[in-house]
């Protein structure tokens, strides 16, 4: 039986820009750092609060096909991956803090029903969620509730 989710990739350019933004910008912390072999190396950063939860830093490569490889570096290049959503507990405080540290942000904190969220991107040009939440009933939700 599954009992949780333990690790999610996320695909970037650079490993380690990537790690120092993860961990020096958002306050993730270092996980696994494997190298198997030359060609290989097995990166992981985890949040402190959420240690189970391994974030699995990846750049397109072997095993994927060149032709898969290719339409992901495309992708990462205009920004259309996506990333991850993280739960903060003050969305407008966290949005000020990562914008003095150089964060795009790609939508500043709204209102929402089910709390007030933000939109930005990683070093690599992946989407990612800041969503301080809030109880909400998703029943009476309707899209103009979403902006």
């Amino acid at each position: 039986m599954i009992t949780n989710v333990s690790l999610v990739s996320v695909w970037v350019t650079d490993l380690d820009e990537s790690l120092a933004f993860y961990t020096d910008v958002l306050g993730f912390e270092k996980g696994d750092d494997v190298r198997l072999g030359p060609d290989f190396r097995w990166l992981t950063v985890v949040h402190p609060q959420q240690p189970e939860l391994h974030l699995h830093l990846t750049t397109p490569g072997e095993p994927l096909s060149p032709e898969l490889v290719e339409a992901m570096r495309r992708a990462q290049a205009d920004g259309g991956l996506p990333g991850v959503g993280l739960t903060v507990d003050d969305c407008r405080a966290t949005h000020a803090e990562l914008v003095a540290k150089g964060v795009e942000f790609l939508q500043e904190p709204a209102e929402r029903p089910y709390g007030v969220e933000a939109l930005m991107r990683d070093n690599s040009g992946n989407w990612m969620v800041l969503v301080e939440r809030r109880e909400y009933d998703p029943a009476t939700m309707t899209r103009e509730d979403l902006g």
